[in-house]
C-alpha cells in the first residue's frame, strides 16, 4: 500500500485501506493539469480490471499463475469495487487464464473506475473540482492523519523509492509497479533512464502474480483486435420522418425533443442532415454519467469553437482547449466567478438593479428578452468587467448571437458575418473591449474590487505566451454573454412562475421577507430563507435550460452504452434530454418544485444537467445560480407582473441557446415597494 515507509506500509492497518484500483489512479494523477495521465481508454480499462484482479489475489479470493486464474473463495469482499467482477469469476466453471479474464471483464472498468473516484473523494484523499478535475486534497496534519489521508501526496514518492532504490518491493508494490508500466506513463511521471529501465522491468516480474497481471494487460493493449468483440451494436438513424414530426425539436424544447428520440432509438443515435455531416447523439442517464468522468480522454470541444475563436481574431480560447491549458483557465479564472465574489458585493447588485428598474413605467408592457437582458446586463458589466456597456450592448450581443449560429450550429454561412450590419456591429463589441483595457490600468484598480478582467489580465501578464494580448479579444467580450444567458433564464423563471400563481405568491412572500428591514446581507440569503424561489429556478433550469446541449469531436475511438463511437465523429451531448425523461423526473412535463426536496431530490444522480457536464460545464453557476434567484426576488418584491397574453405551450427560441421568444410580453401592474436609489 502506499505509504512513507516500507514499516507503516506493512504494518498499519489504515495503510492498507486503499484497494489497488485507487492506488492506480492515484498514481496517474497529474494534479498540475487536474487530469489523469493519458492512457488511452482500452489500455486504462485492461489496467483497471488487472488492478482489480491484484486486489481479489491480496484478499485471497483468486489465485494465478502464468497460465490461470483459479477461484479460491467466493466469499464477497464488501466493497462495491471489487465484489462484482469477484461474482462473474465464480459463474464460470472452467479455468481461463488472466489475460482472457482481463479482456472479459473489461466492460466493467468504467464502473471501477467511478467506484474507485467516489471512495477517494469521500475518504479526503482527493479533492473533485467543479468541472470534473481532481487534486490531492488538503488538510492540517496532525496526530489524528491517517497514512490512507496522506496516501495521495506519497504516491509518487513510493514510486520513486520502488525504482530508484534497491528495496525488496512487496506483492503490493509489485503489482502497482507493473500496472503503472503497462499504462506507459513513468516517462511522464520521472526522468527514466536506461538503468530506471531495467529496474521496473525488473520489478514488475518479481512476483508471479503480479507478472502474469501486467503481462495480461500489456498483451491485451497491443493486440487492438481483441477490442472489438463486444462491439456488435449497430448506432441507429433517426428516420427523416421522427426528426420532421418530432414536435418539440420543431418548436424549439431540444430537451424534450431529444428525449422523444432517444426513448425510440435508445441512448445514441445518429441525425442525418442534408449537407452536413452526420451527426451522433448521445442522450439518456447513463450517457450523461460517461460524458461526466470519460468525456476528457475521449472527446475535444476544439472544432466546434474554432469558428467563433477566428471570428474574434483569437488563436485559441478557454471554451476550446482541453486537457492541462483548459485546468490553467479555470484555476485562474474561478475566483473571480466565485458565488462569494457576488456576496461580497450585494449592495452593488440591489442598487445596479434598483436604478435600471427605476427606469421602467409601471403599466407598460415589454418582450421578455428585452425587460431582462437589459436589466441583467446593468448589473453584470460592473460586477464583471467595472464599466457600463448599456449604450453598446444589444449591438453586441445581437454580433455574438450571429458568431455562434454561423461557428458553432452553422445555421448560416460564414459571410453572414461580412455583412454591414454586422460589421457596424463588431466595431460595437470591440469598443466594449477597448473600455474595459483602457479602465484595468494597474493605477485604476487601486484598491477595486478584483473583477472578471482582472483575472483575465493577470493570467496574460503572468504569462503573455499562454494568454498572449492577441488572444483576449474574445475572452473579455465573452463576458457581456453573462447578460444575455442569465437575463434569458430569468425570463423562463418568471414565465414559469407566473403560470403558477401559488408558486409567485410564495416566492413574494419570501421576498417581502427578505426585505422587511432594509437589503438582505450575505447571511439573509440562506437556502432555507429563499428555499421556494431556490426551487423554482431549479425547474427552470431543468424545463427550460438555456444550454441544452454540448457538441464535441470524437478524438479517440470509445464505447458508450455497446456503441462504438470512431474517430472524428461530430458528437452532440444532450445532457438535457433526462430532464424530460421519467427515469429520472417522473411527470416530466409539470412543474414541480418538490423535486428538489428531501425525500426526492431528483436532481441527485446525473439526470440534472443545466450548465454542462464535465471539464467544459460551467465555471460561474453558482455566481450565476444566486444572481438570478436574487432577481427574480427583486421584480416580484418591488412590482406586481403579470403576462400579458397566456400562452398555452411557451414560445422559445432555440438556437444558438434557449431564450424565450420575445412573443412572450411582461406587464408591469403595479408598483408594490418604492425603489431607493
Amino acid at each position: 500500500m502506499i505509504g512513507v515507509s516500507r514499516t507503516s506500509n506493512r504494518d498499519d492497518p489504515g495503510a492498507s485501506s486503499l484497494s489497488l484500483p485507487e492506488e492506480l489512479l492515484l498514481a496517474l494523477l497529474d494534479e498540475e493539469s487536474g487530469y489523469f495521465r493519458q492512457v488511452p481508454g482500452w489500455n486504462l480499462n485492461c489496467a483497471m480490471v488487472g488492478a482489480v484482479l491484484g486486489e481479489l489475489s491480496l484478499l485471497g479470493r483468486i489465485d494465478t499463475d502464468l497460465k490461470s486464474l483459479i477461484l479460491v473463495d467466493s466469499t464477497d469482499t464488501g466493497r462495491p469495487i471489487l465484489d462484482p467482477i469477484l461474482r462473474e469469476i465464480a459463474t464460470e466453471t472452467e479455468q481461463h487464464n488472466v489475460r482472457y479474464w482481463v479482456e472479459r471483464l473489461v466492460p466493467q472498468s468504467e464502473s471501477v473506475i467511478n467506484h474507485a473516484l467516489d471512495r477517494l473523494v469521500r475518504r479526503q484523499v482527493l479533492d473533485h473540482h467543479q468541472g470534473g478535475f481532481y487534486t490531492f486534497a488538503r488538510r492540517q496534519r496532525s496526530s489524528e492523519t491517517s497514512l490512507e489521508h496522506l496516501a495521495g501526496e506519497f504516491v509518487k514518492a513510493r514510486l520513486t523509492r520502488i525504482i530508484f532504490a534497491d528495496e525488496i518491493p512487496d506483492p503490493r508494490e509489485v503489482i502497482i509497479t507493473g500496472l503503472v508500466n503497462a499504462c506507459n506513463v513513468f516517462n511522464l511521471m520521472f526522468q527514466i533512464d536506461e538503468e530506471a529501465e531495467e529496474r521496473i522491468e525488473f520489478v514488475s516480474k518479481m512476483d508471479v502474480i503480479g507478472r502474469a497481471i501486467a503481462e495480461a494487460v500489456t498483451q491485451s493493449i497491443v493486440a487492438p483486435t481483441l477490442r472489438r468483440p463486444s462491439l456488435t451494436k449497430r448506432i441507429p438513424t433517426v428516420s427523416l420522418r421522427d426528426l420532421v414530426f418530432n414536435r418539440e425539436l420543431r418548436e424549439g424544447r431540444l430537451p424534450a425533443g431529444f428525449a422523444l428520440l432517444a426513448e425510440k432509438y435508445g441512448p445514441v443515435f445518429e441525425l442525418r442532415i442534408p449537407f452536413r455531416q452526420n451527426i451522433i447523439v448521445l442522450a439518456g442517464l447513463k450517457a450523461n454519467q460517461w460524458a461526466n468522468r470519460m468525456g476528457r480522454i475521449f472527446l475535444r470541444s476544439k472544432e466546434y469553437f474554432e469558428g467563433v475563436d477566428k471570428a474574434y481574431g483569437v488563436s485559441r480560447s478557454m471554451h476550446s482547449v482541453d486537457g492541462a491549458d483548459h485546468f490553467r483557465f479555470r484555476k485562474s479564472l474561478q475566483p473571480a466567478y466565485s458565488q462569494a465574489t457576488l456576496t461580497r458585493r450585494l449592495d452593488e447588485v440591489y442598487d445596479l438593479a434598483r436604478t435600471h428598474m427605476a427606469s421602467w413605467d409601471v403599466g407598460s408592457t415589454m418582450p421578455v428578452q428585452a425587460m431582462l437582458r437589459p436589466l441583467l446586463n446593468a448589473q453584470s458589466s460592473p460586477l464583471l468587467a467595472s464599466i457600463d456597456t448599456q449604450d453598446e450592448i444589444v449591438d453586441a450581443l445581437e454580433y455574438k448571437v450571429r458568431v455562434l449560429n454561423v461557428g458553432i450550429v452553422k445555421t448560416m454561412p460564414s459571410f453572414m458575418l461580412k455583412t454591414p450590419s454586422m460589421r457596424r456591429r463588431a466595431k460595437a463589441t470591440q469598443k466594449i473591449i477597448d473600455r474595459m483595457q483602457s479602465t484595468h490600468t494597474a493605477t485604476q484598480r487601486v484598491g477595486k474590487h478584483k473583477d472578471v478582467v482582472d483575472a483575465y489580465l493577470a493570467l496574460h501578464a503572468s504569462d503573455p505566451q499562454f494568454l498572449p494580448e492577441s488572444d483576449l479579444s474574445l475572452p473579455l467580450g465573452a463576458i457581456l454573454m453573462t447578460a444575455m444567458y442569465m437575463g434569458d433564464q430569468v425570463g423562463f423563471a418568471l414565465y414559469w412562475l407566473l403560470k403558477n400563481p401559488d408558486l409567485y405568491e410564495r416566492v413574494t412572500a419570501e421576498a417581502d421577507a427578505l426585505w422587511a428591514e432594509g437589503d438582505p446581507g450575505e447571511d439573509d440569503l440562506t437556502p432555507d430563507r429563499i428555499d421556494v424561489t431556490r426551487r423554482v429556478l431549479m425547474e427552470a433550469l431543468r424545463m427550460s435550460p438555456i444550454v441544452a446541449m454540448s457538441m464535441r469531436t470524437v478524438m479517440n475511438t470509445c464505447v458508450v452504452e455497446g456503441y462504438e463511437l470512431p474517430v472524428g465523429a461530430q458528437l452532440v451531448i444532450a445532457q438535457t434530454a433526462t430532464h424530460y425523461s421519467e427515469e429520472t423526473f417522473p411527470d416530466p412535463w409539470t412543474f414541480d418544485i418538490d423535486r428538489y426536496a428531501p425525500p426526492r431530490n431528483e436532481h441527485r444522480g446525473g439526470g440534472y444537467a443545466p450548465f454542462g457536464l464535465g471539464t467544459h460545464s460551467c465555471l460561474g453557476r453558482r455566481w450565476a445560480h444566486l444572481h438570478m434567484a436574487i432577481n427574480l426576488l427583486m421584480l416580484t418584491h418591488h412590482f406586481k407582473i403579470e403576462l400579458a397574453r397566456p400562452f398555452k405551450r411557451m414560445p422559445m427560441d432555440p438556437l444558438p441557446s434557449q431564450s424565450p421568444s420575445n412573443k412572450i410580453r411582461i406587464r408591469l401592474a403595479e408598483q408594490r415597494h418604492e425603489l431607493r436609489v
